[in-house]
């Protein structure tokens, strides 16, 4: 069996498709909103997702509302407003506890951590993760747990408390033995003793 290569001028190079609007005028102005705060277009993006907002909000479109309200917020948290973030993750928290939608629940939790970090509300913070550590739990994820109780160490460091910072890394730890993850064990158990020392 002979093949036949074909010669590299005759491969047509492959564009990137582009992604074509939205026909729905709503979910286009959202669609718009989430580009340009990827494009750091801040002004043009909380235009483009409160008309989205206000067109879903018409609609009684839940989804939408949540979604738009999770863009405006995270909108505001790169620039800084976190009163205004809080209350755009509420919105959206709200509707998704409503609908007991446990991952976007998860996602929004941690928005909260770093709006009560950032405002040391280090006690609500602390009860966000605590929230977030049952729901990956339930869904037996290890990696996620990990992850939580990490950040809870750092807001025990914030806090000044060395101690439960220890035992949380400790608790990293001991996850990472649990699966044979030696050196990663190995370096929360340094950070715990680190702390202690």
């Amino acid at each position: 069996m002979q093949g036949t290569i074909q010669p590299i001028e005759n491969i047509q190079k492959k564009e990137e498709k582009k992604k074509k609007r939205s026909s729905d005028p709503v979910q286009a102005e959202y669609e718009d909103g989430v580009g340009f705060i990827a494009n750091k277009e801040y002004g043009q993006a909380a235009l483009s997702l409160h008309n989205a907002l206000v067109g879903y909000e018409k609609r009684n479109h839940q989804d939408g509302i949540a979604n738009a309200s999770n863009q405006l917020g995270i909108l505001c948290m790169k620039k800084g407003e976190f009163d205004k973030a809080r209350e755009h993750f509420q919105s959206a928290w709200d509707i998704c506890k409503r609908f007991d939608d446990s991952m976007s629940l998860l996602a929004l939790s941690e928005q909260f951590v770093i709006i009560h970090r950032q405002a040391k509300e280090y006690k609500e913070a602390i009860a966000c993760c605590l929230d977030m550590l049952d729901t990956h739990h339930r869904h037996n994820n290890p990696d996620g747990t990990v992850n939580v109780m990490e950040c809870m160490a750092d807001i025990y460091i914030d806090q000044g408390e060395k101690a439960k910072a220890a035992d949380a890394y400790r608790s990293c730890a001991s996850i990472h033995l649990n699966y044979n993850h030696k050196n990663f064990a190995k370096r929360f158990e340094e950070k715990a003793i680190a702390l202690e020392g």
